[in-house]
């Protein structure tokens, strides 16, 4: 898989050189299907909407990021 990054973005990785970033890359990739999966089962077994599901999705990830602060 190939995709495009800003140059700021490349600078700043190419400083970095003890990151393995294609494993970061593979990480964000696994939560993000993990996330997109969860929406799949609830919808699956809910009577919600699409989008109320998606917003109560997005205000639980707000919370949980807020925490982690």
């Amino acid at each position: 898989m190939t995709f495009a990054l800003p140059e700021d973005l490349r600078r700043q990785m190419r400083r970095r050189k003890e990151v393995r970033w294609a494993e970061v890359a593979r990480r964000a990739i696994a939560r993000e299907l993990d996330r997109l999966n969860l929406y799949d089962r609830v919808l699956s077994n809910s009577e919600l909407a699409e989008t109320d599901a998606v917003d109560l999705g997005r205000a639980i990830r707000r919370r949980s990021s807020m925490q982690r602060r």
